[in-house]
């Protein structure tokens, strides 16, 4: 009987122990991954729309750091579109805009340029640069937007 009891406590413990853990998995490091994707992320768009040239997914940037590129003349409103700049958690570090280099007033590309000042996270030295179209109607269906992984230095 003692041996019984000793095995159904067993059993009780190794099933609740597995179960805490397939209920609450570990939860993710806080330091950042050193792994940077080499992809781009397109959201409600593709590279048929914009055409990111610098940086590209991967690069080590400082401050300033130019953006160059093309999109197609509906990317911009008013010659302009957002551009936001973060950290590996995904604070906002800097926002700027990328300015239209021709005339925007078309469906061609375009050719863009924009420079983003900013301090380097003293943590961590992934981030993201998004680049959005500008989306006057403020309707969520409008949004467009092109993501890549960087480094700081």
């Amino acid at each position: 009987m003692k041996r019984f009891l000793f095995f159904l406590l067993v059993a009780i413990f190794l099933s609740g122990t597995l179960t805490a853990f397939w209920l609450f998995p570990k939860k993710e490091s806080a330091s950042p991954s050193p792994d940077v994707s080499g992809e781009i992320y397109y959201s409600n768009t593709s590279g048929d729309e914009i055409i990111l040239e610098d940086p590209f997914p991967g690069k080590i940037i400082t401050s300033p750091m130019t953006i160059t590129g093309q999109a197609r003349g509906f990317w911009f409103f008013e010659a302009s579109a957002p551009v936001i700049l973060t950290d590996w958690n995904g604070r906002i570090i800097a926002e700027g805009v990328i300015q239209a280099k021709g005339d925007w007033m078309t469906n061609d590309f375009v050719p863009f340029e924009g420079t983003l000042t900013f301090e380097t996270p003293s943590y961590g030295d992934i981030g993201s640069l998004i680049l959005r179209n500008d989306n006057p109607s403020g309707l969520p269906a409008n949004d467009k937007a092109i993501e890549i992984s960087i480094r700081y230095r």
